[in-house]
């Protein structure tokens, strides 16, 4: 849920979310729509997707326990690296090498002061030899207190990473056209292929093909000949 998405909109989410889905075992039976119904409001929703994939995974191999191997949490859907190492360092509190965007904040206010394009390589380096590996889980958690209070007083650390992006504005943006298909069909289930038309008649057609592939490859839709449906 943090993934790419604040700290405030995230906390009270995740308790409704808890609350519908309190073990893995819940959310691996539940239907798609309901899972995306409860998600709703955090975006990116191929994420509750592979979170559901996920809790699958755990019940199916792994006795619904999360497993503290790195290699194993990366080959889950959507776990790269940085995730892994976090989930293995707060569930079990040992110690892994990983950077997020207020521990990045806090190398690059202390060690880069006067360095633009800083890659996470040459921090992730610092971060190695400075973590405290009796209490891991207590210094990244200080680390990341840290940093949110850097993004206040100094806004403009994250522009000195060379991984920095600005953010594409969500209005009119393909992030936006894909929640608009997908709160229409987690309401209606399905939609004959004219009647969906119809609500996008104001859209770049091409676009709304293109964000339909898009989503039937991610496992959310099935396009067949005349409807369009939400994957159970």
């Amino acid at each position: 849920m943090l993934q790419q998405t604040q700290t405030k909109r995230v906390s009270e989410k995740f308790l409704e979310f808890t609350r519908e889905f309190p073990d893995f075992s819940t959310l691996s039976k539940a239907p798609l729509d309901k899972v995306l119904k409860v998600w709703k409001g955090l975006g990116y929703n191929r994420r509750a997707v592979a979170l559901k994939k996920i809790a699958d995974i755990l019940i199916n191999d792994y006795d619904g326990e999360v497993p503290d191997s790195l290699e194993i949490l990366k080959s889950f859907p959507q776990i790269g690296h940085n995730t892994a190492s976090s989930i293995i360092t707060f569930a079990f509190n040992k110690p892994t090498i990983f950077i997020e965007t207020n521990i990045r904040n806090v190398y690059l206010y202390f060690f880069f002061p006067n360095k633009p394009h800083v890659k996470d390589k040459e921090i992730l380096q610092i971060i190695e030899k400075t973590i405290d590996k009796k209490r891991p889980r207590e210094w990244y958690y200080a680390l990341m207190d840290y940093g949110v209070m850097l993004k206040k007083t100094h806004p403009e650390l994250n522009k000195k990473s060379a991984h920095y992006r600005k953010q594409i504005p969500f209005k009119g943006s393909n992030r936006q056209l894909r929640g608009k298909v997908l709160k229409i069909l987690i309401k209606t289930k399905s939609l004959h292929k004219s009647d969906f038309e119809k609500k996008f008649i104001n859209f770049d057609q091409k676009r709304v093909k293109k964000v339909l592939n898009q989503l039937e490859k991610e496992g959310f839709i099935k396009k067949e000949k005349n409807k369009i449906t939400l994957v159970k």
